[in-house]
C-alpha cells in the first residue's frame, strides 16, 4: 500500500502544473527544520552537534510560513532537533494548515503527551513519531532507556484523540532483515499507525557512531530479504512503490535533491536536507539557480556514495511513476 490517496491527488494535481509551466526543478517536500535543539543524542544523528549559541536559536513562524510559501511545496515536513521544543510550533502547523498544505510533523514523542492538547486533528495533518525498532533496539538507537515506551504510549494518546499518527524507522548495519519486518509487522497490525516510513541511515559527518551505516549493496541485500516473499505488501507504507523498488536495488535513479530542500535557521540547505556544502541561499530561487546539482548524488559526489534516502531519491520514484523521468531512469534487474 503507498501514500495516501489525499496526498496522491494533491501531489498528482501539483505535478501537472508544474509540467504545464515548464519547470524543470521544483519541490515536492519542504524538510522545515525551526531549531537544531533536540531532549536525544541519537548515536546516528548530526544534527545537534552544533555548538549552543546554534542550538538556542528558534526560527520565526514569519520565516517558516514564508520559505514555505515561496517554494509553494504542497508538503511539509516539520523536523530539527526536536520541533516539540519549539515555543511556537502549534502556530506554524496552524498557519501551514491554513494555506492547504500537508503537514508532517517528526517528533521522538518525549514531549507529546505534554502538548498534544495544543494540536487538533486536521485530515492535512500528521505525527511522524521516529520508532528505530522494537523496545531494545529503539532504546539503544536513542541512547536512552524507556524511550520506545514513552513513544508507544504516545502513539496510543494521540490515535484515542483522533490523530493520524505516522512512523518513521532509521535502519542500520545492526539490524537484520528480520529485525526490519518485525518491526514492521508490529507497527502495522499490533500498534496499527496509519502509515510508516523507513530509510537507511546517512552517514552525518558529525554523527558520533560512524561505524555502522551501510552501504548501498548493504542496503540493497537488506530490503531486498525484509520485502521478499511479498511481505511489503501487507505493510501501509508512506513510500511510492518505486522508491521500495530502489531500495530493493530492482531499479536505479538520479539524485532529485532539489524535491526535497531544507531550511532552517540557517536559510535554504546546499544541496541537500542529509549534507551541507557549508554554503546557504537565502531563498528557494537561489538555491535551484546556485547550487551545481549535476556534482551530487551516487557516483558523483564522495559523501553521497552510500546515500538511498528518500530526500534524494523519493522525488525521483514519483516522477518515474507519473512518466516524468523517463530519460532518467536505468532500470537494474536483479540477477
Amino acid at each position: 500500500m503507498g501514500v495516501p490517496l489525499r496526498q496522491s491527488v494533491k501531489v498528482g494535481t501539483y505535478l501537472m502544473k508544474q509540467k504545464i509551466k515548464g519547470k524543470e526543478k521544483f519541490p515536492l517536500v519542504v524538510e522545515l527544520e525551526p531549531l537544531f535543539a533536540c531532549n536525544l543524542a541519537c548515536n546516528g544523528c548530526g544534527k545537534i552537534q552544533y555548538p549552543a549559541h546554534i542550538l538556542k536559536q528558534r526560527m520565526s513562524v514569519e520565516d517558516a510560513i514564508g520559505a514555505v510559501m515561496e517554494s509553494e511545496a504542497p508538503i511539509v515536513s516539520i523536523a530539527g532537533g526536536e520541533p516539540l521544543i519549539h515555543p511556537e510550533i502549534t502556530t506554524i502547523v496552524n498557519e501551514l494548515l491554513k494555506r492547504k498544505r500537508i503537514v508532517y510533523l517528526c517528533t521522538n514523542a518525549l514531549l507529546l503527551k505534554k502538548k498534544l492538547d495544543k494540536f487538533k486533528p486536521h485530515p492535512n495533518f500528521a505525527w511522524v513519531i521516529h520508532i528505530d525498532g522494537l523496545e531494545d533496539r529503539h532504546d539503544e538507537s536513542v541512547s536512552r532507556e524507556g524511550t520506545f515506551a514513552e513513544a508507544i504510549e504516545a502513539v496510543k494518546l494521540a490515535q484515542a484523540a483522533g490523530f493520524k499518527v505516522n512512523t518513521n524507522t532509521t535502519v542500520f548495519n545492526t539490524d537484520t532483515p528480520q529485525d526490519v519486518r518485525d518491526v514492521l509487522d508490529y507497527l502495522n497490525d499490533d500498534l496499527k499507525v496509519d502509515k510508516m516510513m523507513i530509510s537507511p541511515g546517512y552517514a552525518y559527518e558529525k554523527a558520533p557512531d560512524q561505524d555502522h551505516f551501510l552501504g548501498v549493496t548493504e542496503t540493497r541485500e537488506m530490503f531486498a530479504k525484509a520485502f521478499g516473499d511479498g511481505r511489503r505488501k501487507k505493510w501501509r507504507m508512506n513510500h511510492s512503490p518505486l522508491f521500495l523498488d530502489f531500495l530493493e536495488g530492482k531499479v536505479e535513479y538520479e539524485c532529485t535533491a532539489w524535491g526535497v530542500p531544507s531550511y532552517s535557521v540557517f536559510g535554504w540547505q546546499k544541496p541537500c536536507y542529509l549534507m551541507s556544502d557549508g554554503t546557504h541561499a537565502k531563498t528557494y530561487k537561489e538555491l535551484i539557480e546556485t547550487t551545481e546539482w549535476e556534482k551530487y548524488g551516487r557516483g558523483k559526489h564522495e559523501k553521497c556514495a552510500n546515500c538511498m534516502a528518500h530526500c534524494g531519491y523519493e522525488t525521483s520514484a514519483v516522477l518515474a511513476t507519473m512518466g516524468s523521468l523517463k530519460e532518467s531512469i536505468r532500470a537494474v534487474r536483479q540477477v
